[in-house]
């Protein structure tokens, strides 16, 4: 079974002051937690200030995008090679780039191998639109998504996080249930399995994200094929994050 995962996606929010004084206060609690791997995903101003703060600890950090290139005309973009020493995993796919930014499987799939070539630990997120779970092709749009996003990486997948976010759940406040969630990353773990054999695909921590507070958590934590969460707006606050963590260390089987 894979290990207890957080990871707090605090998009684009905090100055980096703010990022700094928000990592102090999740600290300390975070470290006072065992059995769970806790990761922090700040804008990318704030990724050396709070790589900074984190030198010593267990606590990973993440960046929130990457470009596939390692250099080149791309203005405001960020390299892997840019990103080495600040952070160890980097989260793509996310819901909010494929929707506003128009980033497609393949294009993504491009960021995943970029990500692994460089050591970094890729935070795949796949999931499906309210249109698309309303015309019942949910389970399709995930399989493509995964399959696609993971094309040609299986030989490496032991560094990968994959993050199951309903399009229709993220920041409106409306998460999915448990058994919906358990539903989809059910078979996600199947795809896994299947892409890269049983150990790995046991072994490969599945997040759920879309509105988790420490209201819900236990809910989706406690299901069979969800190792923890991708928190988005809970994680700006360093008690709502260190209570979600616990709850979801607390609340895993066996």
């Amino acid at each position: 079974m894979a290990t207890p995962f957080i990871a707090g996606n605090w998009k684009m929010n905090t100055t980096v002051d703010e990022a700094v004084a928000l990592v102090r206060d999740m600290r300390g609690p975070l470290e006072a937690l065992n059995g769970i791997t806790c990761v922090v995903c700040p804008p990318f101003v704030s990724l050396a200030a709070v790589a900074g703060e984190l030198s010593r600890s267990a606590i990973g950090v993440a960046a929130q995008n990457m470009h596939p290139e390692a250099k080149g005309a791309f203005t405001g973009e960020v390299s892997p090679a840019m990103l080495e020493g600040l952070c160890h995993y980097v989260i793509l796919g996310h819901s909010e780039r494929r929707q506003l930014f128009g980033e497609d499987d393949a294009f993504i799939n491009r960021k995943v191998q970029a990500a692994l070539g460089n050591g970094l630990v890729p935070i795949l997120c796949v999931g499906e639109t309210l249109e698309e779970r309303e015309a019942g092709k949910a389970q399709n749009v995930v399989t493509r998504q995964v399959r696609e996003g993971l094309a040609g990486v299986d030989a490496t997948l032991g560094g990968l996080v994959l993050a199951y976010e309903p399009v229709w759940a993220i920041g409106t406040g409306k998460a999915a249930d448990g058994a919906t969630a358990q539903e989809i990353m059910g078979l996600m773990r199947s795809l896994l399995r299947d892409i890269a054999g049983d150990a790995t695909g046991e072994a490969t921590p599945l997040l759920y994200g879309g509105s988790v507070t420490p209201d819900n958590v236990a809910e989706f934590a406690g299901q069979l094929d969800i190792d923890g969460a991708l928190v988005g707006g809970a994680s700006l606050r360093a008690d709502l994050f260190v209570e979600i963590a616990r709850a979801i260390r607390d609340a895993r089987p066996g």
